[in-house]
């Protein structure tokens, strides 16, 4: 319900880009003494403010026989708290003209409400209370459980290409908690109790692990009085856990089968690549766009309008705080197999490892970066998103103003040598991804 689990189908969609100046984006930045970190953006366009937390707390923070319990806190984190009863979150949201929800990745999770800006309080004293006095216990976890696996069989299991991102992590990582989905394991959950479940929430949920982040019509005086007068009192808690595995290179391909409840084989080719931040996934990241972000890309072009040996197509990284992946897919036009898919899909790549872009193609690259960073500040809750995880994952909230320059400096041949080191067949997992009714039968 609150969870807005990173699929294969969020990238079969197009995206709408918009036109406009990229204006700095002010704020403020402070650490209370318990250890939050707090930033503020004040902005009085329109009357209502983002209220978020960022746990530093994703799946790659969990223990290898307990995983899912990022997620399944992302939930459990709504059952209520000593002074709310379960279904006051959205109770009181809802009554305020507000909008709430929350989603975790492999590297952190998020909670945010957007409100009226008269409502400000409210949201930090929800997030305090989260923060706080969540209840954690047996009648909630079991609730929550049984959501979740519903939430697993809705999103993943019964849906076609579901398990894409899953089938290829766990093949891609062998060492890195990465290898795991974020939805984790039921068994898990199962196994767990609830002095486990109670230690991860002591363990994580503690202001010295997390980032306030707020931007909108506010005053930001008053704001910092609120703010102490929710969170100053929160304990500080132990230096959280941080895993330490480090993948070792691919040196080979890897290859697979999977069968799934499709009609239409697809081919996944994951990449590993550089973690986000780091030079050279810019030039990863244009790669992607480069192949696949709208009908005017190359992978679009030649395999579904020309080739039409594919109904979708797409290549995109997971911008991930250790080293990650990108993942390139075609789903087959009914009766293409999956070989020649995959050898057309490798000849656009090739392409890209052998000769420089042209420049109307590159200052289109340059066009369509500037204008995803206007669409990820488009509203006041990305806004705040963005600060968090800016300040989180590299200690500069900055970034949101500058990181723009990163990629500017991507030149015509840092895109050709990305292609080549990190899109090369000895780094890489690939899947075929087939009917059920091709199962071979057991003898």
């Amino acid at each position: 319900m609150k969870y807005l689990f990173s699929t294969f189908f969020l990238f079969l969609a197009g995206s709408t880009f918009l036109c406009a100046q990229i204006n700095e984006i002010k704020f403020e930045e402070y650490d209370l003494d318990n250890g939050l970190h707090v930033i503020l953006h004040e902005d009085h366009s329109t009357p209502i403010v983002a209220v978020t937390v960022l746990y530093h707390v994703g799946s790659k923070n969990e223990k290898a026989d307990r995983t899912g319990f990022a997620h399944f806190f992302e939930h459990l984190l709504f059952e209520g708290s000593d002074n709310l009863k379960r279904g006051d979150f959205d109770k009181y949201v809802q009554g305020a003209g507000g909008v709430l929800n929350a989603n975790t990745t492999q590297d952190r999770t998020f909670y945010y409400e957007v409100l009226p800006s008269n409502q400000l309080a409210l949201g930090l004293w929800l997030e305090s209370e989260r923060m706080l006095h969540a209840k954690v216990e047996d009648k909630g976890i079991e609730t929550q459980r049984q959501v979740v696996k519903e939430e697993r069989r809705q999103r993943i299991d019964n849906r076609p290409y579901g398990t894409v991102i899953e089938e290829s992590m766990k093949r891609a990582f062998k060492v890195h908690p990465y290898k795991w989905p974020v939805i984790g394991s039921m068994e898990h959950l199962d196994a767990a109790e609830e002095q486990d479940y109670k230690q991860f929430y002591a363990d994580f949920y503690i202001p010295n692990n997390a980032t306030l982040s707020i931007a909108g019509d506010i005053d930001k005086e008053q704001a910092k009085e609120l703010i102490s007068k929710y969170f100053s009192t929160i304990p500080k808690g132990k230096d959280p856990y941080r895993p330490d595995a480090v993948e070792p290179p691919m040196t080979a391909e890897v290859r697979d089968t999977v069968y799934d409840k499709i009609q239409l084989p697809a081919v996944i080719q994951t990449y590993r690549i550089p973690a986000q931040g780091t030079k050279d996934f810019y030039a990863v990241s244009m790669v992607g766009q480069l192949l696949s972000q709208g009908e005017s890309s190359r992978f679009y072009k030649a395999l579904v309008d020309e080739q039409q040996k594919a109904i979708a197509v797409g290549n995109f990284p997971l911008p991930m705080e250790d080293p990650g992946v990108a993942i390139a897919y075609g789903i087959c036009n009914a009766g293409v197999d999956p070989a020649d898919l995959e050898a057309s899909m490798d000849a656009e790549i090739e392409k890209v490892q052998t000769e420089l872009i042209s420049e109307k193609e590159f200052q289109k690259l340059r066009n369509q970066v500037e204008n995803d960073f206007v669409s990820a500040n488009s509203r006041v809750v990305g806004i705040a998103e963005s600060l968090a995880n800016y300040h989180t994952y590299f200690g500069d909230a900055n970034l949101i103003n500058t990181e723009i320059d990163r990629y500017l400096k991507v030149t015509r041949e840092d895109i050709r040598q990305a292609a080549k080191k990190y899109f090369s067949k000895n780094n890489r997992v690939v899947l075929d991804y087939l009917s059920d009714s091709m199962k071979p039968t057991k003898p």
